[in-house]
């Protein structure tokens, strides 16, 4: 045959990945029970479905740090993912485990993000502190098992049991419109990766974009390790280059430095004491996947450091500052005025709570969107 079937490619990966990967061919399922593909794995077909679904390409005008409309060049929701995706699929490979289930879990686990990023999550979170909470990690969840409709025979995108418990992350104490997947002691090992890929893609890119803004200087950052670490490793091959060149070079440095350390602290974990298998790795207690101590605490270092001097800038404040107000207004209008909310929303009330539905409604807008409906909503003299 010309060309490889599904059933190949899982015997393939039984053959080349680690006794503890989660193996496309062994997934525990779908909620709702349909044919296999003839050529894509389960998890593939995970990845397609969360790559067409509009909540992947709403990424595109949702913030990460600053908002979209500002300048071209700096991260959004969706170059965050992309990032983070094709390094969750770096240490995936390298640690034999599956890549597609990794770069599945990445690419669908900010679905649920709101506009504006962390300050739209805290103001959505406070309105429905009452009726049931809000964070953005469930939310993704609800878009992937419910909100989006792209299919005839169910809600949602009827993902693998696997990618949906690498979105739910950190458990689960609320309710959920339809049947969680199992939780374990211990997520599987690309469930793991995924979130340290996360993590990997912001520190990396939030740094870029701090020293592209203005925000922070190269001079701001050389007390801490990793970035002296970076520098260091980097100091010859920049020479004579411009200032441009050198932050990139470093940045680079710097993510290949984070990547290698989980790889080699990760595979010294894995040789120490193998999993025999799967079921074995979902028994035990401490996660497998992880930093040395010393990139760890240097880890720590540049996310305090980021914290104090770029997410809590006053200029990016004065932006949440802004979106909070924004996120705030529109749901106290739509709640004092359900009326002004589209048809589809109030078909949902019932079903879900008018809370519920509002928070739903206003999570799944993009920044854009929820700017030019704040205006055209509250501002007298907006169009209408």
């Amino acid at each position: 045959m010309g060309w490889r079937t599904r059933e190949e490619f899982e015997q393939e990966e039984r053959r080349m990945l680690a006794p503890w990967a989660a193996c496309s061919g062994d997934s525990a399922g779908r909620l709702v029970e349909e044919p296999a593909h003839p050529y894509r794995s389960a998890y593939q077909r995970d990845r397609d479905r969360i790559l067409h679904a509009r909540a992947f390409r709403r990424l595109e005008f949702k913030t990460q740090v600053f908002v979209h409309l500002e300048k071209d060049h700096y991260r959004n929701r969706l170059t965050h993912t992309i990032e983070g995706a094709q390094i969750a699929r770096t240490i995936a490979r390298a640690l034999r485990l599956c890549e597609d289930l990794a770069e599945a879990i990445v690419l669908a686990h900010d679905l649920g993000h709101t506009p504006f990023g962390h300050a739209g999550e805290a103001i959505l979170a406070e309105w429905m502190k009452d009726d049931g909470g809000f964070d953005h990690n469930r939310q993704s969840l609800r878009i992937v098992d419910l909100l989006e409709n792209r299919y005839p025979d169910w809600s949602g995108l009827n993902l693998t049991a696997e990618t949906r418990e690498g979105i739910l992350k950190h458990g689960c104490h609320w309710s959920h419109p339809v049947e969680l997947p199992p939780l374990y002691a211990q997520r599987t090992l690309e469930a793991q990766v995924a979130d340290c890929a996360d993590e990997i893609a912001y520190l990396h890119h939030d740094l870029d974009d701090g020293l592209r803004s203005g925000l922070l200087s190269a001079e701001m950052l050389d007390s801490m390790s990793l970035w002296k670490l970076a520098r260091e490793g980097t100091r010859d091959s920049v020479s004579g280059t411009s200032a441009a060149v050198a932050r990139a070079e470093t940045i680079g440095a710097l993510g290949d430095c984070l990547i290698g350390d989980l790889i080699r602290e990760t595979g010294r974990r894995l040789d120490v004491d193998p999993p025999d298998s799967l079921a074995d790795l979902r028994s035990r207690s401490d996660p497998m996947v992880g930093f040395s101590a010393e990139i760890a605490s240097g880890k720590r270092e540049l996310k305090g450091f980021l914290s104090q001097n770029f997410y809590h800038h006053p200029s990016v404040l004065r932006r949440t500052r802004k979106a909070e107000w924004i996120v705030g207004d529109l749901f106290r209008t739509y709640r004092d005025d359900p009326n002004l909310l589209p048809r589809h929303v109030h078909t949902r009330f019932a079903r879900e709570g008018q809370m519920r539905a509002i928070s739903d409604y206003i999570a799944g807008m993009t920044d854009r969107f929820a700017m030019d409906e704040h205006r055209r909503l509250l501002d007298p003299h907006a169009p209408t």
